[in-house]
């Protein structure tokens, strides 16, 4: 009575190769073509599968080491270089890719593996530490915003008057020069700072009527500013500028 044999299932003839050469303890660089050859067609002999694409490509392999070994037999053929050509270095080429490969793809099942085994817990943090915001001082982050802001709707307040001209209109009539006195736009200012106290800087710029108006009204409130007439203030970056009399602020 035959005594069934299990045989072990492989991959690909490949992947038969590796193992015939571990099993033996074969130095792969040196591999022992007859002897593999041999092992190896015992297993084909031994195959019992009706799937002619999977025993097509062991049967191909088969071939492939009949034929080293045929050429193993014979004189080696020299290369360019002068240098001896081994028959069997493009299998062990293919043999270290596949090792490579093979040994990848199960370092990367041990990392799904464990990764099924770790479980995290839902975040949970003290109302007070999740509510906490860290405190920002406005005063050190606007320290050296104002000129800067001021340029910014100095820019967009003489955009708005370039609009208003009308391109058509504007090449025809008379041009005269705009003059404005700096000397009436101070005490305009002045007056305007008194009655308000505490107003908007692009609302003082809004009321002027030209773009030279606009310019002179700018340095004004530079100069109030330098000589520490007015306080320039902005609550939030993007915000306003808002401009408050020294005098409301002693009182």
């Amino acid at each position: 009575m035959a005594i069934p044999v299990k045989l072990e299932a492989f991959e690909g003839p490949l992947d038969l190769l590796l193992h015939l050469i571990e099993k033996n303890k074969i130095d792969i660089y040196d591999i022992p073509i007859a002897e593999i050859t041999e092992q190896y067609l015992d297993y084909i002999r031994q195959m019992n599968t009706e799937d002619m694409n999977v025993m097509s490509e062991f049967l191909v392999m088969a071939a492939t080491l009949i034929d080293i070994k045929c050429k193993m037999l014979l004189p080696k053929e020299v290369n360019e270089e002068g240098e001896e050509e081994d028959p069997r270095a493009e299998l062990v080429q293919k043999l270290l890719e596949y090792k490579m490969y093979k040994y990848m793809s199960l370092e990367l099942k041990d990392r799904q593996v464990d990764a099924e085994r770790t479980l995290y817990r839902k975040q949970h943090l003290p109302k007070e530490v999740e509510e906490y915001r860290q405190p920002v001082d406005y005063g050190e982050l606007l320290k050296d915003v104002s000129l800067s802001r001021l340029q910014e709707v100095f820019r967009f307040m003489m955009k708005r008057q370039e609009d208003k001209i009308d391109p058509v209109r504007s090449a025809f009539g008379k041009i005269e020069k705009d003059e404005v006195d700096m000397d009436r736009k101070v005490l305009y200012v002045e007056e305007y700072i008194r009655s308000h106290q505490r107003f908007s800087f692009r609302l003082l710029l809004e009321k002027q009527h030209s773009r030279m108006e606009i310019i002179v009204t700018f340095l004004v409130v530079l100069e109030m500013m330098k000589l520490g007439r007015i306080d320039i203030e902005q609550q939030d970056i993007g915000d306003d500028i808002m401009i408050t009399s020294r005098a409301m602020a002693k009182g």
